[in-house]
């Protein structure tokens, strides 16, 4: 028994050594987050001051000032001269940079990722966009579709695409489905600008949107899901990390 006691004492500290304590500056931004939800502060009220902050959780200058630091890059606070820190809520803003600043190119696992998760999105929320379209959701898709065939370039046309979707997303009235589709703007518009490069977006692009607005229209609930899982999946093959092999023929 105490051989069995003594094994798991002594598996329970190998896994507690593994972890890493936090450092100096991670514990002091957990002590400002606990200052502020503790404390019950507001948005625009003011934080103590750099030096109050060091007195209050005995810490170094340096280590407060990085911690301010980082919330700062959260989009927690806001840090002024002769103001000092205020609470702000640019947090969506930071992340929508955050997503942006990514450069790598759309693997063929990614695409399926993101078209993944839009399907989740657009084609199983099918019940509650039903339920809640109105003509002139329809209306503002039509326009936004029309607009599409006209556009002059890829990048122009990518853009419109994306606001297609994200109109379709907002019939939803999810605050968080919408700002999740924006935080995923940057990929989904690499996609469709790839996708748009080996198509007749003014003709292929547009037809298909319109066919998911004509199902919208009728509440056709199985053509709707067919048209618009055909369209979100339609250009896996252009993300095939082999190469063309399984492109089909046009």
């Amino acid at each position: 028994m105490n051989d069995q006691v003594s094994g798991k004492t002594g598996r329970a500290r190998a896994v507690t050594a593994e972890r890493p304590a936090p450092s100096a500056v991670d514990a002091m931004v957990a002590k400002i987050r606990g200052l502020i939800s503790d404390g019950g502060l507001q948005l625009g009220d003011s934080l103590p001051t750099e030096k109050e902050l060091c007195e209050r959780f005995d810490a170094g200058r340096n280590t407060v000032r990085e911690a301010m630091r980082i919330l700062k890059a959260y989009g927690v606070v806001a840090v002024r001269p002769k103001v000092g820190a205020t609470l702000i809520d640019d947090r969506m803003e930071r992340a929508l940079d955050l997503f942006s600043f990514n450069t790598l190119d759309i693997s063929r696992r990614t695409f399926n990722d993101i078209q993944g998760f839009r399907k989740l999105i657009e084609v199983g929320s099918v019940d509650t966009i039903f339920d809640h379209v109105s003509a002139k959701d329809v209306a503002e898709l039509r326009a936004l579709n029309a607009a599409l065939r006209e556009a002059p370039s890829i990048s122009e046309a990518s853009e419109l695409d994306f606001r297609f979707h994200l109109r379709l997303v907002s019939i939803l009235d999810n605050r968080a489905a919408h700002d999740v589709y924006r935080i995923m703007k940057p990929v989904i518009i690499r996609i469709m600008e790839r996708g748009k490069q080996i198509r007749d977006f003014n003709v292929d692009t547009f037809e298909q949107h319109a066919t998911v607005v004509d199902a919208l229209e009728l509440r056709d609930r199985i053509r709707y899901q067919y048209a618009l899982i055909t369209h979100l999946h339609l250009g896996l093959w252009a993300f095939d990390e082999e190469g063309e092999a399984d492109r089909p023929a046009l």
